[in-house]
C-alpha cells in the first residue's frame, strides 16, 4: 500500500520544491548569454522618425477635406451627400481654398464627427494636427491673405435658424430613412454603408448599428415627435430664408458667398440632388416652392461645383 508523503512534506521541503519551480521558469525565460552579452555591447538608441517619402508630396501640398463621400466622385469633387460635410466643402471653395475630398467615415475622424481638415504642409515641415469642423471657420479666417468683417447678429440668428429647424427636419427624415426598408436599401446603404468598406461582414454590422439607433431615437422621442410641427417649422424656416434672400445673388448681399450661404446650400442642394432618390419630397417641395432659393442652390453649382452641374446635364439628356 502506497504512502502519501505529501501531507508528511516538512516546510523546508516545500521551499526546495518552489525554489527549483522558479528556477526552471527562470531558465526558459532567461535570455541566452550570448544574446545578453550582444545587448550589452549595444545600448538601446531611439532614432528619430523617418522624413516622408518624396512621392507623399503631392499627397500633402494641398489640404485634404474627410468627408462622406462616394468613391466614384471623390476624384471629381462632387458634393458630399452630407450636409455637415457639403456645408464645409463649400465653404472651402468659396474662399479659394486649394483642397481635395477624401471619403471617410466617423470612425476615422480624430473627434468621431466628419468633417476634418487635414492642412496642406511641406515635406521640412511638422504634420500638422486635423482640425474638426467647428475650428475650419477659424482656420480659414486665420489663413485669408485679406481680412473680412465679422459676422452680425442677423447672420447668427439666421444660421441658427437653419440648423435648428431645417436640421430637425432632416433628421427626422433620415430616421424614418433607417426603419423603412425601402428606403434603407435604395438610399441609406448605398450611402452610408457601402461607401464605408467593401467587406460584407462590416456591412452587416453597420446596417444593425445605424438601424439600431434610429430606432432607439424615435423611440426615445415617440412623445415629442410631430412630424407635422416638424415640416411645418421647416417650411417657416425656409420662408424666412427666401425672404431674407430676396432678389440678391448671396445671403446678407454680399459680394462673395458666406457660411450661410454654404449652410443653405448644403440642405437645399442634398433636397434637389436626383442622385439622392428620396420616395418623400416634403422637404423637397418646401424648396421648389421658392425660386429664389432653386436660383441660389444653382448659382452654387455653376460657379462652385462646375464638374457637378455637368453630371446634372447629362443625365438629364440621357
Amino acid at each position: 500500500m502506497s504512502k502519501d508523503t505529501s501531507a508528511h512534506r516538512t516546510p523546508d521541503a516545500s521551499l526546495r520544491s518552489g525554489s527549483r519551480t522558479s528556477s526552471r521558469l527562470n531558465r526558459i525565460f532567461s535570455i541566452p548569454a550570448p544574446l545578453r552579452w550582444l545587448f550589452d555591447q549595444v545600448p538601446l538608441v531611439t532614432y528619430s522618425p523617418n522624413a516622408l517619402p518624396t512621392r507623399s508630396l503631392k499627397q500633402h501640398d494641398e489640404s485634404i477635406l474627410y468627408v462622406f463621400a462616394r468613391l466614384e466622385d471623390v476624384g471629381r469633387g462632387k458634393p458630399s451627400f452630407n450636409p455637415s460635410c457639403l456645408k464645409w466643402q463649400a465653404y472651402l471653395r468659396f474662399n479659394k481654398v486649394r483642397h481635395r475630398i477624401r471619403a471617410s467615415n466617423n470612425h476615422a475622424s480624430p473627434s468621431g464627427i466628419l468633417p476634418f481638415l487635414l492642412p496642406s504642409f511641406e515635406l521640412s515641415a511638422d504634420v500638422p494636427a486635423p482640425i474638426p469642423s467647428h475650428k475650419i471657420e477659424d482656420w480659414v479666417e486665420d489663413n485669408r491673405s485679406n481680412s473680412s468683417d465679422p459676422p452680425g447678429t442677423k447672420y447668427e440668428a439666421y444660421l441658427a435658424l437653419l440648423e435648428h429647424r431645417v436640421r430637425d427636419a432632416w433628421r427626422f427624415k433620415l430616421l424614418a430613412l433607417y426603419l423603412n426598408p425601402t428606403n434603407f436599401t435604395t438610399v441609406a446603404q448605398p450611402l452610408y454603408i457601402r461607401s464605408t468598406s467593401t467587406s460584407f461582414l462590416v456591412h452587416a454590422a453597420l446596417i444593425h448599428q445605424v438601424r439600431s439607433a434610429a430606432e432607439a431615437e424615435i423611440l426615445k422621442n415617440t412623445l415629442s415627435i410631430d412630424s407635422e410641427d416638424i415640416y411645418r417649422e421647416s417650411s417657416n424656416a425656409f420662408d424666412a430664408l427666401s425672404t431674407l434672400l430676396g432678389t440678391e445673388h448671396w445671403f446678407l448681399g454680399t459680394d462673395q458667398p458666406t457660411l450661410l450661404d454654404a449652410s443653405v446650400f448644403a440642405y437645399t442642394h442634398l433636397l434637389l440632388d436626383e442622385e439622392m432618390h428620396w420616395s418623400d419630397g416634403q422637404l423637397a417641395s418646401q424648396v421648389i416652392a421658392r425660386q429664389n432659393l432653386v436660383d441660389h442652390r444653382n448659382r452654387v453649382l455653376d460657379q462652385y461645383f462646375p464638374e457637378a452641374k455637368v453630371d446634372t446635364l447629362k443625365q438629364s439628356i440621357s
